[in-house]
């Protein structure tokens, strides 16, 4: 058998990016490569990928392998009379055949059988709640015989109807023994009394948009002799998915390994309990390893998508445009399942006016439970919709008062100091105005008639059927924030190892590098700290100590912070017994440059010398100061630290058609440190595409619950004649002094400012209202 082990992790020709060797002080050709913090060394799984090489869970192959498939419902809402398996498990080469009675807790009545902290189940059992719920699972010697038993299952359903309008989930029969709603969250700062002498208001609709990973769910299930099983996947959160998996399969979690493999990108949860844990039930009751890899439907069913929301705003403000007062309803379609609804509302709300100051908030926010696909955790979920919608407030008060959105702005921002609405406040930096000014100081991207000889790429794309005199350029701005790490009490820790071993040093941490780029991270942070060039990082499993889920920015922090405290530890272990030979304290040398040095130059002796022969390791973790839940009245410090951005989009519209470009998005943003300012840039860049594609393509679209478009050809992403040319106006860099090396996250925050900047850039064009996410055609056109 081939080891799945060696297959997934460390691949001659293409190592894992958590697994790839060194990064070298000197390139193939002799030239100096950038060293430790602050530079931008190249990934090391850059080639790999550019390359297709790179090993993914879809590429796993063991010996023996049997491929798994899955029954999904059709329906978005009915009971589960019978399940009848006997002709599936009649076809040639099925093996096995699951349905949740096959669990050892199937659960009781219409709940199903869900996992640990949650009501999801993990297979169907009296009750389909949405389009596309796993229901049986097949285990068969060719992947097109696992579908065709998968397809032979036959379900007797009693339809029942669907609640598909989060409005209507209030006063709907319950879909669920624990209600239709998640949680209802109040916010009251102030005086309710007070009125301003200017009143705007508006409603505000944003869609469904899902994550869309490239690389779709797969992953192996391999049986263990003791009777456990070792998964290999693309975890996000290795000893969560181990937690759950161990307590859905009734074994003790130290028999269930799951092993990460490559991660082909992930902006949200990748594989969800029932992928997780009806592989590994197929692998134990066949004895043999078991592959599944999704179809692009299916990966549209079974992962979560981004909370679809419904706002309701009034801003209150003074003749000069000042905040005074804001109201608003928030209402959060979760779906099926809780999943992170609560998590998400708590963000919107505590978020609910923005970066701005004002005394008087009164806020109530509710995620309700429908028959539509379960909701989830996705870039700046809960922040990207209320930023929508109180930057189109902003809109209409400027221009109600008659002033330039800029300036309604600025007279209105946070700064460091201030308080929030939940009555926390704001300790780290906050140059929110600093952010501001940096993208109204940057040029402007050129007209055509400055530039006449230009070949000008109108809206619609080349060859499009506009008329070039029907087209509008517009300029909006948008600033938002998003919080780190986890909130409300959440418990946020990470552990890593450093061991130096002569000229080079390993890093055991089970942070999964997502496409964030930790593992360079990781790397850069033993060189700046050890002078060490070579370091290897290896491969993450859930036997290494927890590092917790890829989210929130979490990595850079927790798991940088757990890096960094081990590796000064066995810097401490390295230069005592040096400063103990010269008679001087540690405090007194420095590791700069690979060298050792004295504080009076007397002592110069590179590290690699002073590690020769030596073994050397320090373990330690990182766990930042606590939080607190929102109390009934909304109140409480809930969050560890807040990142800010500001953007100004340009866009050409053509009015007829209503078809819209986006030319040029500028960033300023908030960022700390600027650790390696080469990811900092790639994760802009890729935030704003998809907050280009949440603005004006991407909706999985439902009727009846019923999933409309699943599959890219139906639900529209971004190309690279969408994504605009992105310039970074400023990486501003105040440090937060509780932060790790200062630095805060970067990706989330430019996914949740650019769509309210694009939708105000569209609505300058056009001076018409734009209240809706993605913006549609009919939306941009003038009569």
């Amino acid at each position: 058998m081939t080891s799945p082990t060696d297959t997934a992790l460390a691949p001659p020709d293409a190592p894992a990016d958590s697994a790839s060797a060194s990064a070298s002080a000197e390139g193939e050709e002799g030239a100096a490569q950038p060293f430790g913090l602050g530079s931008s060394p190249l990934r090391t799984d850059a080639l790999p990928k550019a390359l297709g090489i790179y090993p993914f869970a879809a590429d796993l192959w063991a010996e023996g392998l049997l491929w798994g498939a899955v029954l999904r419902s059709p329906h978005p809402h009915a009971r589960i009379v019978a399940i009848d398996t006997a002709a599936a498990l009649a076809i040639p080469g099925v093996h096995a055949v699951v349905t949740a009675a096959d669990l050892p807790n199937p659960g009781e009545g219409d709940a199903g059988a869900p996992g640990p902290g949650t009501d999801r189940p993990v297979l169907a059992a009296g009750v389909v709640r949405h389009h596309g719920e796993p229901i049986a699972a097949v285990a068969a010697d060719h992947p097109d015989t696992a579908r065709l038993a998968a397809a032979s299952i036959v379900v007797e359903y009693e339809l029942m109807e669907a609640l598909t309008d989060p409005e209507q989930a209030f006063n709907a029969p319950p879909l669920h023994p624990d209600g239709n709603l998640f949680r209802h969250l109040p916010l009251r700062s102030g005086d309710p009394e007070v009125v301003g002498e200017v009143i705007v208001e508006g409603l505000y609709q944003v869609g469904r948009q899902d994550p869309a990973p490239i690389g779709a769910e797969a992953g192996l299930a391999v049986p263990r002799p003791d009777g456990g099983v070792e998964l290999h996947l693309s975890s996000t959160d290795p000893h969560g998915d181990r937690e759950r998996t161990a307590a859905c399969l009734g074994l003790e979690r130290d028999r269930v390994r799951l092993v990460v493999t490559g991660v082909p990108g992930a902006t949200a949860d990748r594989e969800d309990l029932s992928f997780q844990v009806t592989l590994a039930l197929l692998a134990l009751r066949t004895g043999r390893p078991v592959k599944m890899t999704l179809t692009r439907e299916e990966s549209f069913q079974a992962h979560a998508t981004r909370h679809p929301a419904l706002l309701r705003y009034r801003h209150h403000a003074d003749a000069q445009g000042k905040l005074v007062k804001v109201e608003a309803q928030i209402l959060l379609d979760g779906g099926a399942y809780a999943d992170v609804s609560s998590e998400a509302l708590a963000a919107a709300t505590a978020f609910s006016v923005g970066p701005y100051i004002c005394p008087n908030v009164f806020v109530d926010a509710w995620a309700v439970r429908t028959n539509n696909p379960p909701a989830g955790r996705m870039r700046g979920e809960g922040a990207l919709q209320t930023c929508f919608a109180y930057e189109s407030q902003l809109d209409q008060l400027a221009a109600r008062i008659g002033v330039e959105p800029l300036e309604i702005r600025r007279r209105n921002v946070l700064a460091t100091g201030d308080a929030m609405p939940t009555g926390q406040a704001v300790t780290c930096p906050a140059p929110v105005a600093a952010l501001l000014d940096a993208v109204a100081a940057s040029p402007l991207p050129a007209l055509p008639v400055d530039e006449p000889d230009t070949d000008w790429l109108l809206p619609g794309g080349p060859g499009g059927a506009g008329d070039p005199a029907a087209v509008r350029r517009g300029i909006g701005y948008a600033v938002g924030m998003v919080h780190m790490l986890g909130a409300e009490g959440e418990d946020e820790v990470s552990t890593a190892t450093v061991r130096v071993s002569g000229d080079h040093a390993t890093v055991i941490c089970a942070a999964v590098d997502s496409g964030q780029g930790f593992a360079t991270l990781a790397r850069q942070i033993v060189q700046s700290v050890l002078g060490v060039s070579e370091v290897y990082v290896a491969p993450v499993d859930s036997d290494q100590t927890i590092a917790g889920p890829s989210a929130r920015g979490r990595h850079t922090w927790v798991s940088g912070g757990a890096v960094e405290r081990a590796a000064l530890m066995v810097r401490h272990q390295l230069l005592q017994p040096i400063a103990a030979n010269f008679g001087m304290s540690v405090e007194l040398l420095s590791i700069a440059d690979g060298k050792i040095t004295s504080y009076d130059g007397v002592l110069g002796m590179p590290v690699t010398e002073a590690l020769e022969g030596k073994e050397l390791w320090a373990t330690a973790q990182c766990r930042p100061h606590p939080t607190e839940p929102l109390d009934e009245a909304g109140q409480g410090d809930a969050f560890v630290s807040i990142a800010f951005c500001a953007m100004r989009a340009v866009v050409d519209v053509d009015i007829e058609l209503g078809a819209v470009r986006v030319v040029d998005v500028t960033v300023a943003q908030d960022v700390g440190r600027a650790l390696n300012p080469g990811q900092i840039e790639d994760r802009i860049e890729a935030g704003v595409a998809q907050g280009v594609g949440l603005a004006l393509l991407e909706d999985l679209r439902t009727s009846g619950g019923l999933l409309v478009n699943p599959s890219l050809t139906g639900y529209r992403l971004p190309t690279a004649l969408d994504t605009p040319e992105v310039r970074i106006a400023a990486l501003l860099e105040e440090r937060d002094v509780v932060a790790t090396f200062g630095a805060k996250a970067v990706s989330a925050v430019p996914a949740v400012v650019a769509p309210a900047a694009i939708a105000a850039a569209v609505r300058a064009a056009t001076g018409l209202p734009v209240g809706r996410l993605p913006i549609q055609p009919e939306d941009a056109v003038v009569a």
